[in-house]
């Protein structure tokens, strides 16, 4: 059953989190601040203190397409592991677009679109944000412009050619359409691009265009929060609550979708779960970056946020998960991590395309790169518990599928993919940039 609701996790914290600053005065910034990107209903969301916000009967209209999605016990990944530990996923790539974003993506355009919004700038890294955007802009008669990361512009040409499908223009980012864009290029006519200069762009062109606003597809505690349709379906559906959860994490859409209502029943008391978070050890800003605030994207438009950061000029190496290429996380659950809430653990690609491998020959389906990242650590777990004999349940979020991720996957199979562990001076190097 789809959920009337979405939860926001913020009233049930011990401390609420840190306000966002306008990087001029440094002061808390208001809802005028953000009304050149963001539809006044949204910006309520991100500031809510209410724990349940009812989903609107348009965005339910379109939910249907694929909610409520399937919750599927991994047997065979447990038979090939030996394992006594028992497995389920939720699996979000039924949607349209091929995974979790449409979660938030339909409920962006229908708000954008009730107030009147002709124009949805945004960014994308993989391609499945961009592609869900372009979907639930069709639904709802709105344009739609994607700056997507070049790295993945080019390693992934069928992700580009859906938006299209769906009548999203893509630019491949850094461009020369933006001012932000051009001045990327002007120093490095090679860049790879990054999550940062792509939202810089996108940011640049809402901003100075009237009737356009800008959508974000991770990061921000309204998106965080549409996606809990993904957690109150898995409560709903599991026959055991689960021992451990475990989610990749980027900018943290996907694992706080999941794991919010799980906390919100651990946080009550009702349940000891513990949860974990997984990311690429190129890019590990909960594990190696630091917490403080910064701008979320690269060019220093936005208001400044306190969060997990590796530094907003931080470019990430272009390994083949595109969605986790980001140099901050979430600063909602930058603060939850503060408090001790989660854990966080990194993985590097080989490691995770050898799981995403694994997994296709045993359950079926081929993982987006993304995910691979927590069933990487899924099997890990289940091996630690065929070494103890522990029947932990474990729950993790099959974010997407990989249909359009074949090209990395040929690279794998060749032994032709690299990992990457980031050397300590481009950390130290891109947090020297931190706004003081």
């Amino acid at each position: 059953m789809i959920p009337s609701n979405w939860y926001n996790i913020v009233p049930d914290l011990p401390a609420p989190p840190p306000p966002p600053l306008h990087p001029g005065t440094r002061q808390p910034i208001g809802p005028d601040d953000l009304a050149p990107l963001f539809p006044m209903e949204l910006i309520g969301q991100e500031v809510s203190g209410e724990r349940f916000v009812p989903i609107p009967q348009e965005v339910l209209d379109v939910y249907r397409l694929w909610r409520p999605t399937p919750l599927i016990r991994a047997r065979r990944l447990e038979k090939s592991l030996d394992t006594p530990a028992r497995i389920y996923y939720k699996y979000e790539g039924v949607s349209p677009a091929g995974s979790h974003k449409p979660n938030t993506a339909v409920p962006q355009a229908y708000y954008n679109a009730r107030e009147g919004v002709r124009l949805l700038t945004t960014e994308t890294g993989a391609g499945q944000w961009g592609s869900a955007l372009a979907f639930a802009c069709s639904q709802f008669g709105v344009e739609c412009q994607i700056w997507m990361v070049r790295a993945s512009y080019d390693q992934k040409p069928y992700r580009r050619s859906l938006m299209h499908v769906y009548g999203a223009t893509v630019h491949a980012s850094p461009s020369p359409v933006t001012g932000s864009g051009s001045k990327v290029l002007a120093d490095d006519p090679d860049s790879p691009g990054s999550l940062g200069i792509a939202i810089s762009e996108a940011v640049e062109v809402a901003a100075a265009t009237p009737d356009a606003r800008y959508a974000l597809g991770s990061v921000l505690n309204h998106v965080l929060m549409h996606q809990t349709v993904i957690g109150e379906e898995a409560l709903d559906q599991l026959p055991e609550m689960p021992d451990l959860v475990i989610g990749c994490t980027g900018g943290g859409s996907n694992f706080a979708g999941l794991t919010f209502p799980f906390l919100r029943e651990k946080l009550a008391g009702r349940i000891q779960t513990v949860f974990r978070a997984v990311e690429p050890t190129a890019c590990p800003s909960f594990t190696r970056g630091v917490y403080a605030y910064d701008f979320g994207d690269t060019a220093g438009l936005t208001p400044l946020l306190k969060m997990h950061t590796l530094g907003h000029g931080f470019v990430p190496d272009p390994i083949h998960a595109g969605g986790l290429r980001y140099h901050g996380m979430s600063p909602l659950l930058s603060h939850m991590y503060e408090l001790g809430l989660f854990e966080a653990v990194t993985r590097p690609q080989n490691e995770c395309f050898e799981a995403g491998v694994r997994f296709a020959r045993t359950e079926g389906i081929v993982p987006a790169p993304e995910p691979t990242h927590a069933l990487a650590e899924t099997i890990a777990e289940a091996l630690r518990c065929k070494e103890s004999g522990e029947e932990k349940v474990i729950l993790t979020a099959l974010c997407g599928h990989g249909h359009f991720d074949l090209a990395a996957y040929d690279r794998y199979l060749a032994g032709q993919l690299e990992d990457y562990t980031l050397p300590q001076d481009r950390i130290d190097q891109a947090l020297t940039e931190l706004p003081g």
